[in-house]
């Protein structure tokens, strides 16, 4: 099996234009390089708020524009957030997100009393179940603290960044790894 190396360099030359910052806003980024999660993190008042974000795993069909059937290869690509948002008495309030492309969406959310949690915390009622203005006001929460829409659009960015970088990593190792004699 021989890989080209003509394919690995113009992919790192292209990748080279679209370097992401490491920081949005007010958050600092690790992208943790070779796994698949990175990290957000800032301070917000009296707060320590830490968002774990995976890279894209899931897609659905995407909405075709002109209101016809969406062809099998337009998907919009899914990414989960986990905020964590910690107050100075060691309690968390943990919100699972969905990011889409252009939209922060809340799945379920709990509190912690501290970094210990059982195996299965009570998570109260699915998001959607909640009252129309406690949802609201969920998301004018999450917005004060720089989780929102834009965030999103900067998360599936930044992930089509990494996606990339870790695939151009994984083909260099491999290729090492045959050629190695």
């Amino acid at each position: 099996m021989k890989l080209r190396s003509s394919e690995l360099t113009w992919d790192m030359d292209a990748d080279r234009l679209l370097q992401p910052t490491n920081k949005f806003g007010s958050f600092l980024v690790d992208g943790r390089p070779g796994d698949r999660w990175i990290t957000l993190k800032r301070q917000f008042a009296d707060e320590n708020i830490k968002v774990e974000v995976t890279m894209f795993d899931g897609a659905v069909p995407a909405p075709k524009a002109s209101g016809g059937v969406a062809n099998a290869d337009d998907v919009q690509l899914h990414i989960t957030l986990i905020v964590n948002i910690s107050k100075g008495d060691g309690s968390v309030l943990e919100i699972m997100c969905s990011a889409w492309p252009d939209a922060i969406v809340i799945k379920r959310l709990f509190i912690r009393a501290n970094k210990k949690m059982t195996a299965e915390p009570y998570a109260g009622p699915d998001f959607e179940e909640l009252d129309d203005a406690l949802q609201e006001s969920l998301y004018d929460f999450l917005e004060a603290r720089g989780i929102n829409d834009d965030l999103a659009k900067y998360l599936h960015q930044y992930m089509k960044h990494k996606d990339k970088t870790e695939l151009i990593g994984w083909m260099e190792k491999v290729k090492s790894f045959i050629e190695r004699k």
